[in-house]
């Protein structure tokens, strides 16, 4: 019985040995090593940066993940990186658009005669036992608003290192709102209607102009499509959603992408009773606010053709959220043009244009003034990349400020259709790109960089949104579509090169326009 014992205890020490020789110690030499080993990440590192290969071993690449995370956030390495920090021309007074004296004077009267109109109105709205919530202005003449107004220059809507704009954006999310009415755009529709042209469905051009506190101004559009739904496939672009959570994305996307063009956009939530329908002296939006059935306040756009309740936004049962669009100088003071894009589309079921149908029709684009020379066809295809990225083909118009002349940057606005489909890919965006095969120096070098693994697009752009109140601000689909699309733009410049050779390609990124501005008030003479 004991010799039994004996012979099995035998057994587990010979089978617990075994064990141990040929199972544990490998595991733990393979511990003691990793830190060791985990130094090759950083050799990849390095090939990536040269141009390398980016096809990583399985494990490698676990390896690079920590090491990245380790060396701190990817969206400041790229903003630290040498292509976001060129040093530009100092600038002078000319080369910005405002002047402090002149700006601060233009506010102060503004200021003066919103005081004089809101006690008048707030008088008349007692007579007429209507209680108007009444918020003192507070101008400060450091306002965020007011240094981003006095930030915008020849070359971009505002400076890398401008503190003010990332002040603007908690401003809009926070500032207490002492009016509400609708945008100048969205009264103009009330005013005639041109049948000739495809009447989009109502409602969906609703947003509103909010006055903060501190005499800021922002448009307000409403959320009126959820994240995960998409723009159904049947859906002309004319008759899309504007979606809030576009109006974002594109801001941050800009400015990953360091053109700098789209104002400052952040998200919010709007109590709809307490911030908009008790502020606002405008009697025809008070019209239009009710109570659901599910006792919820809504709104909607009143305009001349079929805008009625059934196209409403409504709280939850007050709380709405949507994106906050910090404004420009107005017109007054900082006077723009609207110029149709060369590319514009056919606004109508059936149409096409020129450039659809003809292959060369960049060559036709490129004798005609002011795309024959100077910047801005180079501005086109900026603008038409980054619309692609997004996917809106809602492109008709642009705008420029008439004091910089040709030479002026094209300005981003509304891109509120933009994100709708991720799992489609419009190539018809890039037309600009691919009819032309011309690109600034700059904005390949960017592409190129967001597309490696250590600045990966989808990343920064990540990162970036995470920090606006209403994150997630894209899906991960949305995300993973920006990626795949930098590659189809970076594949189209590859075939322009190959075809053309990179001199004729890839173009140096600010040429001087050969001729006199004097079409445009304001422009200067360069």
């Amino acid at each position: 019985m004991r010799r039994d014992r004996l012979l099995v205890a035998v057994t587990l020490v010979t089978l617990l040995a075994a064990d141990i020789h040929f199972v544990l110690l490998p595991r733990l030499k393979t511990w003691y090593h990793l830190p060791r080993e985990s130094c090759a990440c950083r050799v990849t590192n390095g090939s990536l940066e040269n141009g390398g290969a980016t096809t990583i071993p399985w494990t490698t690449s676990q390896n690079f993940t920590v090491v990245s995370t380790e060396r701190g956030s990817k969206l400041e390495r790229l903003f630290r990186h040498p292509l976001y920090n060129i040093r530009l021309p100092e600038l002078v007074p000319d080369e910005r658009l405002l002047q402090e004296e002149e700006l601060m004077n233009y506010c102060k009267r503004k200021v003066s005669r919103w005081e004089r109109m809101k006690k008048f109105y707030i008088e008349a709205a007692a007579a007429s036992n209507i209680t108007i919530l009444d918020h003192p202005v507070t101008f400060d003449p450091e306002a965020s608003w007011l240094q981003f107004h006095l930030g915008i220059n020849r070359y971009a809507l505002y400076s890398r290192d401008d503190s003010s704009v990332d002040r603007l954006l908690r401003d809009m999310q926070t500032a207490t709102v002492i009016s509400a009415d609708f945008t100048q755009d969205e009264k103009a529709l009330k005013g005639a209607c041109d049948c000739s042209q495809v009447v989009k469905p109502s409602g969906l051009h609703l947003k509103l102009a909010l006055k903060l506190q501190d005499f800021g101004k922002a448009m307000f559009k409403p959320m009126r499509q959820k994240r995960h739904e998409e723009t159904p496939e049947n859906f002309f672009y004319f008759v899309d959603f504007q979606r809030h959570n576009a109006e974002i994305a594109a801001f941050h996307l800009d400015r990953v992408l360091d053109f700098r063009r789209v104002p400052p956009v952040a998200g919010r939530f709007i109590n709809v009773t307490g911030e908009i329908l008790y502020i606002t002296h405008n009697e025809e939006l008070r019209s239009v606010f009710f109570n659901s059935p599910a006792n919820n306040t809504c709104f909607f756009a009143k305009c001349l053709y079929v805008c009625k309740s059934e196209y409403a936004v409504c709280g939850h049962p007050d709380l709405l959220e949507g994106s906050m669009s910090a404004y420009l100088p107005g017109l007054s003071i900082a006077p723009r043009i609207s110029i149709p894009n060369p590319w514009i589309r056919a606004y109508s079921f059936t149409g096409r244009e020129e450039w659809e149908v003809n292959p060369l029709y960049c060559d036709n684009v490129k004798k005609l003034y002011p795309y024959n020379s100077g910047n801005r066809l180079l501005n086109i295809i900026d603008m038409a990349i980054f619309d692609f990225l997004t996917g809106n083909m809602d492109r008709h118009h642009y705008e420029i400020f008439t004091k910089f002349g040709d030479d002026g940057f094209l300005l981003h606005l509304d891109n509120a259709r933009g994100f709708g489909r991720h799992s489609d890919d419009e190539m018809s965006i890039l037309a600009p790109l691919t009819q032309c095969c011309m690109i600034k120096r700059s904005t390949l070098f960017r592409l190129k960089l967001l597309a490696k693994s250590e600045y990966r697009l989808s990343d920064v752009m990540r990162e970036s949104l995470s920090r606006d109140p209403l994150s997630p601000v894209l899906t991960e689909d949305h995300l993973q579509a920006l990626d795949r699309r930098l590659g189809h733009v970076l594949r189209t410049v590859g075939k322009c090169v190959k075809k053309l050779g990179e001199p004729q390609v890839v173009i140096r990124d600010f040429v001087e326009s050969s001729r006199v501005t004097t079409s445009h008030p304001g422009g200067n003479n360069r």
